[in-house]
């Protein structure tokens, strides 16, 4: 890349879940294919090398059609206030059997890959693999080598692209369990994006007192300007049995009306609020 005074431009560095082969390196292909590419082993390496300045963007999953938020990607959130989410990329995932060649199906004791795959695929491989021990992996890329380093028959769910890149045989092709299955990756800077006028925003809160309709109190500012709300949790405070910090993900930017508005309510009944970020919400590229 150059500038148009002849300078070279030097490509931002753009971690995301490793190794090669994920749906994650898929992501970030959707996201910026001209990025310097640095993979690292854990969503946790991932943002804290956001944080200390190692990368300038991250990308990680964040949540599952089928199985719902990534808690790890949450957690991590929650607990680095100087990360940021400022994009967010959604990929079909389609989930591929394979196993070192000459491998008999039959004969298969394990089966590798990422918690998140296996529990995607878990009715067939209920159905076809009840045999099998289902054992977690780092990634999906991973469960490639942990099966060819079994001492007794073993296949790995991975995504086509290990396919590809390793000696295997497929065994089986598009066995999630739901064929429109997808997965949401958040883009994480130490800043948000600026308005698009087609933004979402997330966001943290808790309470400090326990008692009937806070939440009902902070969701009433969002419903009378009628931002819509695209999905509500709850995750613990990891300080309290019985605590938990609130997830939202809204429509809006939390700079610009009426979304600015709302957040200016919420200095009561909360005790903290966080925003997570404000983001362009995905759209495919043609």
């Amino acid at each position: 890349l150059r500038h148009p005074d002849g300078s070279v431009a030097m490509a931002r560095t753009l971690g995301f879940l490793g190794p090669s082969c994920t749906y994650t390196e898929e992501a970030r292909i959707l996201y910026d294919s001209s990025a310097e590419l640095r993979p690292y082993p854990t969503t946790t390496g991932v943002g804290k090398a956001v944080v200390s300045g190692e990368l300038e963007e991250g990308i990680v999953p964040i949540e599952n059609s089928l199985e719902g938020s990534v808690t790890f990607t949450l957690d991590l959130l929650i607990s680095q206030p100087s990360l940021f989410i400022k994009g967010e990329v959604v990929v079909p995932i389609e989930h591929y059997l394979m196993a070192k060649p000459g491998t008999v199906p039959s004969k298969i004791k394990v089966i590798y890959s990422h918690p998140q795959a296996l529990a995607q695929c878990r009715t067939y491989l209920e159905e076809n693999y009840p045999q099998a021990q289902q054992m977690d992996s780092l990634s999906t890329a991973s469960a490639v080598s942990d099966s060819f380093a079994s001492t007794v028959p073993a296949a790995a769910i991975a995504p086509r692209r290990a396919s590809e890149l390793n000696e295997v045989d497929v065994l089986d092709q598009g066995i999630q369990d739901v064929a429109s299955n997808v997965t949401r990756f958040a883009v994480l800077g130490l800043s948000d994006h600026a308005p698009t006028g087609k933004d979402k925003t997330s966001m943290a809160f808790t309470f400090e007192d326990d008692e009937p309709g806070l939440l009902y109190r902070v969701l009433r500012e969002f419903e009378k300007r009628n931002i819509n709300l695209f999905k509500i949790e709850s995750r613990p405070t990891k300080q309290y049995l019985g605590e938990y910090i609130f997830l939202m993900d809204c429509g809006g930017h939390r700079q610009e009306s009426p979304m600015k508005e709302a957040l200016a309510a919420l200095s009561e009944p909360i005790s903290m609020l966080r925003v997570l970020g404000s983001y362009p919400r995905w759209s495919p590229k043609p």
